[in-house]
């Protein structure tokens, strides 16, 4: 093992970056256009411009926060400087949005390869458990099999906008029935096209350094900037064309448009593929989207794992958790992190029959940890930003802010998981701090402001 202290390599370059960003954010169109029709059905397209609207800027802003957060930890790293209690909340919730994705989206990957339901959750374990090997090995070699799972993912992408380019049609849109209120709700429905955004400021800290930046203050403005650009284009281009696309179907089609929610894209293919040419062609072409995107989804699993374990060691480096918690393999892997972060996905599969119990706990998780993220750098003034960024990330603050409250208040039971996972992430962060010797002191801001990170760790 390596002690604690050595800082982990920077061997992950942007396209490696990128593929991990994109097997977790990647993976939002299979859901998400599925989950907007089924809210407000062939009304549903202002929606699904608003989400991709909305998950642009929020992209835009994580290239912010990677400039000037190169260490990793995301949430956590932002919202320590304004406060360790708001940093370990904000880090919380993002080991909540990790844990139930890495279990979501491995059920959702083995249900793309026909696994049948009840041996889903199993199936789901042993998954995690291979996730769990090739990290051991780290993040570069789970990047490098990332990479060969996006590419087919977005040939296949372009393959259905190709496909249904000629039949793409206004004809069938509706406008809004409901008021206001039912359109928001609705709108907060389908907001996991932002699920995966955050893992990317977790990955700062093993991103490759920009040319030149000294390793002292080391920059990953390049490296990140060429990480999240493509991946958030191909996401809200991507999004709002196969959202077209599946509004263009006749109407007479929407009993199959909601039975196929939560595998839209796999109906899309077989559907444009059977206008194009006939039925066979049409079912070949469904099996290599499941396929596909199947292994789009191991690799939104491999994401948030690698993510967890980046938020995991920021807090032990930080002793918010207990020391031996950043000592790294001879790989330069974290272990303790590591098993942690196959060991609660698979705690949560065995306590869990039904994906529709992992879908509910979904968004609270990672919209709160934005949203803490985009708050505590906002309100920062140590940070230099220019005022068109920080007017920005603030609105776009407000906006999640709210997000979050209407999920607390529509979905209680992703509230009360919510609450667990604080309420236990608090508990152990204040054995640690019990453990290490910390307490807790009121100052008055002059005092807290000369005491720095570098400070308190030579006092």
């Amino acid at each position: 093992m390596v002690p604690p202290g050595v800082h982990r390599p920077r061997n992950v370059d942007w396209k490696r970056a990128a593929a991990l960003l994109y097997g977790d954010w990647g993976t939002s169109k299979a859901y998400v256009i599925g989950l907007a029709f089924v809210a407000v059905g062939f009304s549903s397209f202002p929606i699904i411009l608003a989400v991709c609207l909305l998950t642009a800027v929020v992209g835009y802003n994580y290239i912010i926060v990677c400039t000037h957060f190169p260490d990793g930890g995301g949430v956590y790293s932002a919202a320590r400087q304004q406060s360790r209690f708001l940093a370990s909340t904000g880090a919380l919730l993002l080991v909540a949005n990790f844990v139930i994705t890495a279990a979501l989206s491995g059920w959702a990957a083995v249900s793309y390869f026909g696994i049948p339901t009840h041996h889903a959750p199993v199936t789901t374990m042993v998954l995690v458990l291979v996730v769990g090997a090739m990290n051991y090995f780290g993040p570069r070699h789970s990047g490098s099999a990332s990479i060969w799972l996006a590419i087919p993912a977005v040939l296949v992408v372009l393959m259905i906008i190709g496909l249904s380019t000629p039949h793409l049609t206004t004809i069938y849109l509706e406008p809004r029935h409901e008021d206001l209120s039912h359109t928001w709700v609705a709108f907060v429905g389908v907001i996991l096209a932002l699920s995966g955004v955050e893992a990317v400021a977790n990955i700062t800290g093993v991103m490759k350094a920009d040319p030149g930046s000294p390793p002292d203050k080391p920059s990953v403005k390049r490296t990140a900037t060429k990480a999240i650009l493509p991946v958030a284009l191909e996401v809200v281009i991507g999004t709002a064309l196969l959202g077209w696309a599946m509004l263009s179907i006749p109407k007479n089609f929407a009993p199959e448009l909601n039975a196929h929610k939560e595998d839209m894209l796999r109906y899309l293919a077989e559907y444009y593929g059977t206008l194009a040419s006939t039925p066979g062609v049409g079912s070949v072409l469904g099996i290599v989207v499941g396929v596909v995107f199947g292994l789009l989804l191991f690799s939104a699993v491999n994401t948030a794992v690698v993510a967890l374990i980046g938020v995991i060691y920021m807090m032990a480096q930080d002793g918010e958790m207990p020391k031996q918690l950043a000592r790294l393999n001879r790989h330069g892997v974290p272990f303790i992190p590591l098993m942690i972060a196959i060991g609660i996905p698979i705690l949560v599969l065995a306590m869990t029959k039904e994906f529709e119990s992992l879908a509910g706990l979904y968004a609270i998780g990672v919209v709160g940890a934005i949203t803490v993220n985009l708050g505590a750098c906002t309100f920062n003034r140590r940070l230099p930003l220019p005022i068109y960024q920080r007017v920005l990330m603030g609105i776009t603050f407000v906006v999640l802010a709210a997000v979050e409250l209407t999920i607390a208040k529509t979905k209680p039971e992703a509230l009360f998981f919510a609450m667990c996972v604080l309420f236990v992430g608090y508990a152990l962060r204040a054995y640690s701090h019990k453990l290490s010797g910390l307490q807790t002191l009121t100052v008055t801001r002059g005092v807290a402001e000369m005491v720095t990170p570098e400070t308190a760790t030579a006092l």
